[in-house]
């Protein structure tokens, strides 16, 4: 049931903007990283005996996607003690890791299941004798067609053993690049269009040094003073290897951007104090909406897409510092300072519609207002603010006020020495 997109998200670290040209940032190696969700699903048990209805869907349901490539999709379906129908996701082609389904309905002989992690929607029709459902698989548009067909324990899909996660960098590595290309960008581009980590190689696409200090500091564009004037103007390629092995943790990715930094650009900067208008991120009157994450690895992962009546900004794996960094870095026009107190790891997404002070003026494309962007149900409306869906959505709170931040003063910088 997952199409082209999240197959990319599987891949061993994906760093995309979806589609738009103005996001991106840390990254989630998928491949062979979601949890178990518990020790009976992780064992992958035979095909439910037939239910007593044709009209229950609590069984084990499979069916090929063709997406490209011909997708294996198993979905297992169980019911709470209160009756109501929860299930257990699996691609069989794509790591086969179980992942669970947000919710799963039946009206009628409609069935509707929706899994968030991958803004995946499958919505269908349960045949009259119940054994198959015909319906289509839609990942933020583009409905592709799936039959899932009711298993039997003779024509049950093997479900393979998950695969471990890549072997981490050692935790306490101080890495460097081995090597490192630095190309300029001429494509015209305005704003970073990838940072990404796939194995051991590190690749960023229209990246400025603007882009590069800001990652590697943890600052927002303001927290960076007396630039040079082609600080965000001129824009690199950059690929490079680490001389450690292993996947490299977010804080040993920043340790080889500063690095090279210094090596070739030749930085140099003092750190400074300055009042400045910042926003302050909290936990709301009621509490978290946070979930523990289904990832496991080190590294997060980080985007936007179209969502519904607005954009999605989509957490993988995400600790609260990442998020702050995505929100100081690439959507916010001010620093962003971190008073929650949450520690660990989730998964998290969040629908608004942006304003004119977001996105440096120049928001990602959404649906036209009123589209449903594939979905069949009822057209929506537009998302609220980024503030009101932080509150609703996540139980998060984001005030905007005045404090002291921590700035980078740029004492010597030169434009990158040949590779």
């Amino acid at each position: 049931m997952m199409t082209s997109a999240s197959s990319r998200l599987r891949q061993r670290v994906l760093f995309a903007s979806c589609s738009f040209a103005s996001i991106v940032f840390i990254l989630a190696t998928c491949a062979g990283h979601l949890k178990t969700v518990n020790a009976a699903q992780a064992a992958a048990p035979p095909a439910q005996a037939a239910p007593t209805s044709p009209h229950d869907i609590a069984d084990t349901w499979q069916g090929t996607l063709h997406a490209g490539q011909d997708l294996r999709t198993v979905v297992k379906i169980t019911k709470d003690d209160k009756g109501a129908y929860k299930g257990v996701f699996y691609s069989l082609d794509q790591g086969a890791q179980p992942i669970n389904l947000d919710s799963v309905t039946l009206t009628g002989q409609d069935v509707k299941l929706v899994l968030k992690l991958f803004n995946l929607t499958y919505e269908g029709k349960l045949s009259a004798d119940g054994k198959t459902i015909d319906g289509a698989s839609s990942q933020g548009g583009n409905p592709l067609p799936l039959v899932l067909t009711r298993a039997t324990p003779e024509t049950a899909w093997e479900i393979p053993k998950p695969q471990p996660p890549p072997t981490p960098m050692a935790a306490d590595a101080d890495p460097s690049f081995e090597v490192a290309t630095i190309k300029p960008n001429n494509s015209g581009a305005t704003s970073m269009q990838g940072l990404v980590i796939r194995g051991r190689k590190f690749m960023t696409r229209a990246s400025s040094l603007g882009d590069l200090i800001s990652f590697a500091y943890e600052v927002q564009a303001k927290q960076i003073v007396n630039a040079p004037d082609w600080l965000e103007k001129d824009r690199y390629d950059i690929e490079a290897v680490p001389e450690q092995e292993g996947v490299p943790n977010p804080e040993q990715i920043r340790i080889m951007i500063r690095k090279l930094l210094a090596d070739r650009f030749g930085l140099k900067f003092h750190h400074d104090q300055r009042d400045m208008s910042a926003y302050v991120l909290t936990v709301g009157k009621d509490g978290s909406k946070l979930k523990p994450t289904q990832i496991q690895g080190n590294l997060p992962g980080i985007g936007i897409r179209p969502g519904t009546g607005g954009i999605t900004l989509n957490m993988i794996n995400a600790t609260i510092n990442d998020f702050t960094g995505f929100l100081q870095i690439l959507v916010l026009d001010r620093p962003v300072v971190d008073k929650t107190g949450i520690k660990g790891r989730y998964d998290y997404q969040c629908t608004f519609t942006p304003d004119d002070s977001q996105f440096g003026g120049h928001p990602p494309p959404m649906p036209a207002h009123g589209s449903n962007n594939g979905s069949t149900d009822t057209a929506a409306a537009a998302a609220p603010s980024l503030y009101d869906a932080l509150q609703q959505e996540l139980g998060l709170k984001l005030s905007a006020e005045k404090t002291a931040v921590d700035v980078i003063a740029i004492d010597q910088v030169q434009k990158p020495t040949a590779n």
